[in-house]
């Protein structure tokens, strides 16, 4: 590999020329896509210096991000390879491709695309420069045959700038004897150098004007625009391998064309070598710092150090603590503008479940950046929007009651370890806790963001958040709170098996009894008691033309095995034993790597039974995190998890990413579909990652690392009962048992007006405040 010459970065404003013929035509370009969501591999550098992420689909680069986390600007940058007069070969989809690692304890990817007829091979390092904005791809072209020593190879850069299609504007600018690619957007710039130098360059509309149409059309480049305005727009440049046959590509982006131009320019020609040495250098310091658990993984500790490194690279660098879900785009081509947020938003329950993987391999700090984070974008109620962008902007609006509870949680964990000192988090935990007890235990959305009822692993979350806030307010001094969040706590905990717990007999011949997905209305509620199979669930991913009539008793999920994991249930409860064996039985599926779970039947967010991506309409499809769940629980069990662990490795690419589904049907290879491995939906998913970390952990400390032992102590060890039944606006108790307590709970000071006697004799009561801003008469 050669070594280029250092030279300087520095652009003077008004320095940069235009290069080429005017404006290109076929304006605006055709419908922008994103690329496919099966990443094979992601990263970033270490430094804050950097504020760049990239990922990697089908051999090529694809989405890159700048200057967060949460805002892609690209589609892809990819080779096109032509003789000139017989055949055009698109890197992406013309070459076979393998990933592997550079360095194993480093996102640094080695690419290797092989022409199928077996005359020249591509291969590429990719890494972020842990000094500039700047991805840096180091590139060699290797001709097998003697004809290839003459084909010709080109660069196309597809733009997609602040997370739009629309609206870009790509040029051809030159400094001295250097070209640059460059498009914006808004206040977004986005340039490409290459070391070698373009031969040729020009700028386009997609699907008219733009090199991959110049090229595929007339297998020689004879478009030079040097603009393409206000569209769908891509550039083109052409590497001279007559000279280069190895070179350095470098993505940077800036403010201005001279700030990215000379960004781009300095780190295509930085000494790889020595840019690979200190990315990886910093990688291997954090790594160093883990708690090593590659004698709990079953792989020699590959998938253990890749499930590290994911969650981090998944974290911003402005907003400390923030993290996104994953840097795809489920299903990306098809997601045009309007899907702009994809996966790269902030979920509070992934966020939470990201934390737990860090305190899983003993990185407190970095899971105390993201309760610190959690702590900004808490709204003024207690609550916290179902997904948002970095700045805390909602991006969709629903409340999910869980995501308010994980917090708590996670505040009370960071402060057993002595992370954070008692009290210092008690504002937050006390309005979160508050929204709880106001808003519980009917949830507008349960955890797989669909419908509102009574949802076991939602009330699990309450529950084991209502505990850990009381040991935080008892911390703090506030005994009085503490006490009337336990007896909510406890009350509630009292009343899951009759509000999600079915007897109907109608889901399974000879298991009549189960836990439910969720419940619009609480199994209690009914009378009689088979009218519960006339409550109708609706399937919110489905349209309204596949909607099958099925009754909420007939939909199972995993999500009661939440009870277990957190501690308010024993592995060994009955009702717990009774839904295992119905869960198992419908939502199992023995992939070829081991067995996953789908979310719950009739679940329809997956491809179609064609294969084709989901566009609305689907099957669901095995989830990877769930077959970590169930090794969580096995453990709790008291048997091994060695083969969820096992499992879940297997379930991971060539890059060792982890997919949020896999394909559980025959493979389709013509669609890129093998059974076990990721379907198109999101690859990586942090939350997958995260729950083989802790699956690690758990292992390694013979029970499940996500128990609330506060919790497991207070409902399994001494089977705390409670008699009250709460009554308020958002769950008006019908009736109650002889032997039960009522009270009634109000947002404001209120008379109430009551008889025990069908009105013979009537009394008022007033309401007395009771703390967490909310008043009580019982």
């Amino acid at each position: 590999m050669s070594v280029h010459a250092a030279v300087t970065s520095a652009i003077d404003p008004g320095t940069l020329r235009l290069f080429g013929h005017g404006e290109a035509f076929g304006w605006p370009g055709l419908e922008p896509r994103w690329a496919s969501g099966a990443k094979q591999g992601v990263g970033t550098a270490r430094s804050d210096r950097s504020r760049v992420w990239f990922t990697i689909a089908e051999g090529v680069l694809t989405e890159i991000f700048y200057p967060s986390v949460d805002v892609a600007n690209t589609r892809d940058l990819q080779l096109l390879v032509t003789d000139g007069e017989t055949f055009f070969h698109e890197e992406r989809r013309d070459l076979r491709h393998t990933v592997s690692y550079a360095d194993q304890r480093a996102p640094a990817y080695l690419v290797a695309s092989v022409d199928p007829r077996g005359d020249y091979l591509l291969s590429k390092i990719i890494i972020c420069d842990p000094d500039a904005d700047a991805v840096v791809m180091r590139v060699r072209f290797e001709p097998l045959t003697e004809r290839a020593k003459s084909y010709q190879l080109y660069l196309l850069f597809a733009p997609q700038i602040a997370n739009r299609g629309y609206g870009n504007a790509a040029r051809v600018v030159g400094f001295g004897s250097h070209r640059f690619l460059v498009a914006s957007r808004e206040h977004v710039v986005a340039a490409v150098a290459a070391s070698s130098g373009f031969r040729k360059a020009s700028a386009g509309f997609v699907g008219y004007s733009d090199g991959w149409q110049d090229l595929h059309g007339n297998l020689r480049m004879g478009w030079t625009f040097a603009t393409a305005t206000d569209g769908h727009v891509a550039l083109t440049g052409e590497i001279d391998l007559h000279k280069h046959k190895d070179f350095t590509i470098a993505v940077a982006f800036g403010r201005t064309d001279e700030e990215a131009c000379g960004a781009a320019l300095g780190s295509s020609h930085k000494r790889f070598d020595d840019l690979l040495a200190r990315y990886a250098n910093d990688w291997h310091q954090w790594c160093a710092g883990l708690l090593d658990l590659r004698r709990e993984a079953r792989d020699a500790g590959r998938t253990f150090c890749t499930s590290a490194m994911v969650l981090q690279i998944h974290q911003d660098k402005t907003h400390a603590g923030a993290g996104v879900a994953s840097l795809a785009i489920p299903w990306g081509e098809l997601a045009g503008d309007a899907n702009a947020g994809g996966y790269h938003l902030v979920w509070p329950r992934d966020l939470y479940k990201t934390a737990m993987g860090f305190l899983a391999v003993d990185d407190a700090a970095s899971a105390l950046r993201i309760l610190r984070y959690l702590e900004r974008t808490q709204a003024a109620d207690g609550h916290w929007p179902q997904n948002f962008w970095l700045d805390g902007t909602p991006c969709w609006q629903a409340v999910q009651l869980d995501e308010t509870s994980y917090p708590i949680i996670l505040a009370w964990r960071l402060s057993t370890i002595g992370a954070i000192p008692a009290g210092e988090t008690i504002e937050m935990v006390h309005r979160a806790a508050a929204y709880l007890i106001r808003h519980g235990p009917v949830t507008e959305q349960e955890r797989w963001e669909e419908n509102s009822g009574f949802s076991p692993a939602t009330i699990a979350a309450v529950v084991a958040a209502l505990i850990c806030a009381a040991e935080l307010l008892d911390g703090s001094g506030g005994h009085r709170d503490a006490e009337y969040v336990r007896e909510i706590a406890d009350a509630w905990n009292a009343q899951i098996e009759r509000w999600t717990y079915t007897h109907c007999g109608a889901l399974l011949p000879d298991h009549p009894e189960h836990y439910e997905r969720i419940a619009t209305i609480a199994p209690v509620m009914l009378d009689p008691l088979d009218a519960e199979c006339r409550v109708f669930l609706p399937i919110h991913n489905l349209p309204p033309v596949a909607q099958t009539p099925v009754c909420q008793c007939c939909v199972i999920d995993g999500g009661f095995l939440d009870l277990v994991r957190l501690g308010v249930r024993a592995p060994d409860d009955p009702h717990v034993l009774k839904t295992v064996a119905v869960y198992d039985t419908l939502l199992r599926i023995d992939t070829r790597v081991g067995p996953v779970w789908h979310r719950y039947n009739y679940d329809g967010y997956g491809e179609k039974a064609d294969g084709s991506p989901y566009d609305g309409a689907g099957i669901g499809r095995g989830w990877t995190l769930l077959t970590g769940e169930r090794g969580q629980y096995e453990l709790a069990a008291g048997r091994s998890a060695d083969r969820h662990i096992e499992t879940m490795e297997r379930f991971g690419n060539d890059g060792g990413m982890i997919p949020e589904q896999v394909w559980d049907a025959d493979d389709m290879p013509e669609r890129g579909l093998r059974n076990g491995k990721g379907t198109g939906s999101a690859t990586p998913l942090v939350w997958a990652h995260a729950e083989y970390l802790m699956l690690l952990r758990s292992k390694r400390d013979g029970q499940p690392f996500e128990r609330v032992q506060p919790v497991y102590d207070r409902y399994v060890r001494r089977q705390a009962h409670s008699s009250l039944q709460l009554w308020h606006v958002n769950f008006p108790v019908p009736a109650i048992a002889v032997h039960e307590r009522l009270r009634l709970q109000v947002d404001a000071p209120a008379m109430v007006h009551w008889s025990a006697d069908g009105w013979t004799t009537v009394h008022d009561a007033r309401t007395r405040p009771a703390g967490l801003g909310v008043h009580t008469s019982s």
